[in-house]
């Protein structure tokens, strides 16, 4: 049987977020996810991705799941078979764009959750359909105040991750949505031109929320992904 895979969600999102993914790939392999926000910096969100997983698993991670997917490749190279990376950056946040989230954390304490998905939403290109809307809502209330402040925490603290890819030498797969105007297509190609065994997937259709907008693209890919053949040591 092939590697586990353990999916990592990005902010104000949970498993949900990979509802069709797991779905369809719990047929055949095992999959887990794991919750971003209970503690406030990358290197600590890496320790217990690494903790709380197998030995040797596949790792997908979106958005500030990605850049912990990252964090965990650097710390432990050898325990990571496969890497999918989702709608995400290798880039520290600058002072201007850490700053930007300052006012959703007055309103998240405020008790105006929904406007703080407002916000992330239509920067990243509001999806289409209402039920996504909808969901993203519910799982941002679900996530809370406190573990989303423990997520903007970790994301303004975000080092840089370039170095990092440059090391990647297992079977990757970057994955973007074509309509996301928050990360444009020319960072996810730079992306895969750090890594030595890497594709690109763009999604036609979505913005920063491919695995929900059009879920049957991205679960293929994942599909293909787990089917490449790995490395040998």
């Amino acid at each position: 049987m092939s590697e586990p895979i353990v999916f990592l969600p990005g902010v104000l999102n949970d498993a949900r977020l990979f509802g069709p993914q797991l779905a369809e790939l719990s047929a055949d392999h095992a999959v887990m996810t794991l919750p971003m926000g209970t503690v406030n910096t990358i290197g600590a969100l890496a320790d217990l991705v690494l903790a709380k997983s197998p030995d040797r698993l596949a790792l997908v991670g979106a958005g500030l799941g990605g850049v912990v997917a990252m964090e965990v490749v650097r710390r432990a190279p050898e325990r990571i078979q496969r890497l999918a990376l989702i709608s995400t950056s290798p880039l520290c946040a600058v002072p201007f764009d850490a700053m930007a989230y300052e006012p959703m954390l007055v309103a998240a304490r405020s008790g105006r959750m929904e406007e703080v998905v407002e916000t992330l939403i239509g920067q990243g290109a509001r999806p289409t359909h209402p039920e996504v809307l909808a969901l993203v809502q519910d799982m941002a209330l679900a996530i809370g105040v406190d573990r989303f402040v423990n997520q903007v925490r970790a994301i303004q603290r975000q080092r840089d991750m370039q170095s990092t890819l440059r090391k990647i030498k297992c079977p990757t797969v970057v994955l973007h949505g074509a309509e996301d105007p928050l990360l444009a297509s020319k960072r996810h190609e730079t992306m895969v031109g750090f890594i030595s065994d890497a594709q690109l997937v763009t999604v036609p259709n979505a913005g920063t929320l491919p695995t929900l907008e059009n879920p049957a693209v991205v679960t293929d890919a994942l599909k293909e992904w787990m089917a490449r053949p790995l490395r040998l040591a």
